[in-house]
């Protein structure tokens, strides 16, 4: 076939605030309307006309089709009820607060079911999980699976340092978890933005927020690791997206300069971390070249350059869809920018199959879809020029500073 099968890694969707009342159970409904007629939404693109990029089923399936995107993951990205922003970013609630933050998120799962259903096969669902109370997340875990339509798997959220209410990523505690995402094959997935803490509002605050999301982000991986849950859950996924590919090959290497260190009898790193390490068998960067991939949003140029050193195997290129700094609705020039002097087997794997084997999509089906509306080998392998790049783009992928381009 001389077109790509394009599956993106990084969708986001979800309801228009008060659509998510008929999803809650009807003891809440009253607490829910006064809570909707007094929220204001701080994100101004889910109160723009075009928000509806969020939920409408025909705009949607009619703008990634030409993007020539066969199939998507699809992370959160409206308001649950009763949460004080998007849920990607929202802490873990207070124990006094989880009762209805967790009515809220599973209204959205049960809206994205839904949502996922009409065009299944197409749209696979992530299902959103809070980490009070473990039970309540693995049977969420095991209401997903039996739905069908949570190709996406699991949203792992990040625990902010010191919560006074919920353990960290390494804890015990959360053994169930990732023993019922093994059985069930739910990909687990660690979303930017995951376990910040509260910045505030002042205007550094913010602007070091931003600048610290990633590090916040990559911190799952680690945790994971050390705690031993890739060595005890050998076949467990655990997919990091939006967070960029650049870091992977130093990170990877500091981790398994720490591991060594935390070996080595009388060192100072072993006080420290060698209890841990004695109990892994593997590197950190073998563990992630066996359980890790990287869901690589609008993947650039120079992230690109260096694919080898993460791994072709491991990386997932997503268009972001709907948000400002997403590809859509130049996917095709963004395709062009980054992978036009890419070898044809190599963005074969990391511009659809290797997404379609992590999250379990029919890779013969998304080969038909991906035969009528696909880009071809030819249109992605014509490089496109800086003065080509589409001026009213704010994707990532069209970026002339190098130096951030590499960040």
């Amino acid at each position: 076939m001389n077109r790509y099968v394009i599956v993106s890694s990084d969708g986001h969707a979800g309801a228009d605030l008060r659509d998510y009342r008929p999803y809650l159970p009807a003891r809440w409904h009253t607490e829910f309307d006064a809570w909707a007629v007094a929220y204001v939404n701080p994100w101004g693109d889910l109160v723009r006309p075009d928000a509806d990029r969020n939920w409408s089923h025909e705009r949607r399936a009619r703008e990634l089709d030409a993007d020539g995107v066969a199939a998507e993951i699809l992370f959160p990205n409206t308001i649950p009820p009763f949460f004080p922003s998007a849920s990607l970013l929202a802490p873990m609630p207070a124990a006094a607060d989880y009762t209805r933050r967790w009515a809220g998120l599973q209204a959205h799962n049960r809206w994205l079911a839904e949502f996922c259903q009409q065009y299944r096969g197409r749209r696979g669902g992530i299902v959103q999980i809070l980490l009070n109370d473990v039970d309540d997340a693995v049977a969420e875990v095991r209401w997903a699976k039996d739905q069908g339509c949570f190709e996406g798997g699991v949203l792992l959220p990040g625990v902010a340092p010191n919560h006074p209410d919920v353990k960290p990523l390494w804890h015990d505690a959360y053994e169930p978890l990732w023993a019922v995402c093994e059985e069930l094959d739910m990909v687990v997935n660690h979303h930017s933005g995951a376990g910040l803490p509260d910045y505030g509002m002042d205007p550094a605050a913010r602007a070091v927020q931003l600048v610290e999301i990633p590090i916040f982000s990559h911190r799952g991986m680690w945790h994971l690791m050390f705690a031993g849950v890739f060595e005890r859950h050998p076949a467990l996924k655990f997919v990091l997206t939006e967070q960029g590919t650049g870091w992977v090959p130093a990170g990877l290497a500091s981790l398994d300069w720490f591991y060594r260190r935390m070996m080595k009898e009388g060192s100072p790193e072993a006080m420290f971390g060698g209890e841990a390490a004695r109990k892994l068998s593997m590197l950190p960067s073998e563990y992630f070249a066996r359980n890790c991939y990287i869901g690589a949003s609008f993947l650039r140029a120079v992230e690109c350059d260096v694919r080898h050193l993460v791994g072709i195997d491991r990386i997932m290129w997503g268009s972001d869809y709907p948000h400002s700094e997403g590809s859509t609705p130049h996917t095709r020039e963004a395709l062009r920018e980054t992978f036009a002097n890419v070898p044809v087997d190599e963005c074969v794997l990391m511009l659809g199959k290797t997404a379609a084997d992590v999250y379990g999509f029919d890779w013969e089906r998304l080969s038909a879809i991906g035969a009528k509306i696909g880009p071809t080998h030819a249109e992605v392998h014509r490089p496109i020029a800086p003065a080509d790049w589409p001026a009213d783009s704010l994707c990532g992928a069209f970026d002339a500073d190098a130096i951030v381009r590499a960040w």
